[in-house]
């Protein structure tokens, strides 16, 4: 028992350091880390034998749960904003006309029944939170086609499951009562927003409000409501990624005590959640399996990529602002995760007849989806004249860290190139009493700041304040920093 025990253990440290280490062959060749990890995963299943759909589920969905609470946070509201129509459609409609168009494709080229093509057309229909936010967010798109497709992939999940799990039924069930069915689509959304609206509150109430001996529990208490507004939203019969998303935008646009150990923290815990979740999922694949299926694979890949998605994005943008330009990368950007390969496990449980074939086939898509569509999003970005200005980020991070709550936070504040405070010292910024500029970053050098440091483009200030001066400090660069981030 301590020998299987202590394997396991190195099985699992063994899976990690190799996750992590091939993120660095991600981003040397261009390519989203899911697909390594997938391999990995496919590598390990001819040496280990693991066949358990349900654990790999529900693994699945916590990781999920995890990766969009963080992706989540780090989205802009002010940002999403400006993009919730069209967001909203391709997650609505958008999905369900990509899952009719690929579905009729699969009823003929998978030799499956109607219910069961639409059923796979379900499966691959949304994008995958996980795989957009991992390359989107490392890329400098412009910033609305970066939001809009952010934001799609946090809201589409819930669409993709209502569909999967409707169809099932239907499948299970001929005579199911459709208009039932659509109400509790209606239940389940509006109820995944109210949650995620009021558990996102009381979670940054409760995280502002609560004194806790050790900053560190505080990202374990957001962990905490986290999978509480899942949980709750889902037993409610809800959509609980819905509610996650929500409530983390909420959360992530809030002012939060020890937000900077937050965000680090459930940065590096989604990481971890996602090389397990994706080499999990690489174990349950039989790559001998995948053979007998490689021309529909790629048949259905192509057809994903160029005809369904691309009518799916384009129908449901109408009259929405969008260029040709943008709605050809919207279309190409629709990557595939884990998502459609967690539904996959879904016909396995219920016991359809066809549901192997059906797993493996998404397998396959997804892979090909991340090979092609990761590895293109820079180019495409680029020959279609869609990248926005560099993103400026910082090297160091600074944060004050105290027992319990503090009255005072530190500020970041980007220079950027229109700001007129450059070629001023430190001196002649009219900030308010009791404040401090504890460091300035130039380039990735920490400098020291003295009354005669000049600022120029670029720098990144600390500045030490009381929270009750909070608006007093920002004003003095209304206008003038365009951007800040509050830690």
């Amino acid at each position: 028992m301590n020998n299987m025990m202590n394997n396991s253990f190195i099985l699992v440290a063994i899976l990690l350091i190799i996750g992590v280490l091939t993120t660095k062959f991600s981003s040397r060749f261009g390519l989203p880390s899911l697909v390594f990890y997938i391999i990995v995963g496919m590598f390990l299943s001819n040496f280990i034998y693991f066949d358990n759909v349900n654990l790999t589920q529900m693994f699945g969905i916590l990781a999920l749960v995890i990766i969009l609470f963080e992706g989540g946070m780090q989205s802009d509201w002010k940002q999403i904003r400006k993009v919730v129509k069209p967001s909203i459609s391709l997650a609505t409609f958008g999905v369900l006309i990509t899952t009719v168009v690929i579905g009729i494709c699969a009823k003929f080229i998978l030799n499956v029944t109607w219910l069961e093509g639409l059923l796979f057309g379900a499966i691959v229909g949304s994008t995958d939170a996980a795989a957009v936010f991992a390359v989107i967010g490392s890329k400098n798109i412009k910033r609305r086609l970066a939001s809009t497709l952010e934001a799609e992939s946090g809201t589409n999940d819930p669409m993709a499951v209502f569909l999967t799990i409707a169809l099932i039924s239907l499948i299970q069930d001929p005579d199911a009562n459709i208009w039932i069915t659509l109400l509790n689509f209606i239940w389940q959304m509006g109820l995944g927003v109210g949650m995620g609206l009021l558990m996102g509150k009381l979670t940054v109430w409760s995280i502002n409000k609560i004194n806790l001996d050790s900053s560190g529990l505080y990202p374990i208490l957001s962990v905490g409501f986290v999978i509480l507004t899942f949980s709750l939203t889902s037993t409610l019969n809800g959509s609980g990624f819905l509610a996650v998303y929500i409530m983390a935008v909420l959360v992530g646009n809030s002012e939060l005590t020890f937000r900077h150990s937050i965000f680090r923290f459930n940065e590096g815990f989604a990481w971890m959640m996602q090389i397990l979740m994706f080499i999990l999922l690489g174990l349950l694949v039989f790559p001998n399996q995948l053979v007998d299926i490689i021309w529909q694979g790629i048949a259905l890949s192509l057809l994903l990529m160029l005809v369904a998605r691309p009518i799916g994005v384009f129908i449901s943008t109408i009259k929405m602002g969008f260029t040709l330009n943008d709605k050809i990368f919207i279309s190409s950007a629709g990557l595939k995760g884990a998502v459609p390969i967690v539904l996959a496990t879904y016909p396995m449980i219920a016991g359809l007849e066809n549901s192997q074939l059906l797993f493996n086939v998404v397998f396959f898509v997804v892979l090909t989806s991340a090979l092609v569509q990761g590895a293109s999003i820079t180019p495409l970005a680029n020959l279609l004249g869609l990248t926005g200005e560099k993103k400026v980020s910082s090297p160091h991070t600074l944060e004050l860290v105290s027992m319990g709550k503090s009255a005072s936070e530190i500020i970041e504040i980007q220079v950027k190139e229109d700001s007129t405070v450059i070629g001023e010292t430190l001196t002649e910024l009219k900030l308010p009493s009791d404040t401090l500029i504890t460091a300035v970053i130039r380039g990735d050098n920490v400098v020291t700041p003295t009354g005669s440091t000049e600022l120029i483009e670029g720098d990144i200030i600390y500045v030490l304040a009381p929270k009750s001066k909070r608006k007093q400090v920002t004003q003095v660069f209304i206008n003038k920093v365009t951007e800040r981030v509050d830690f």
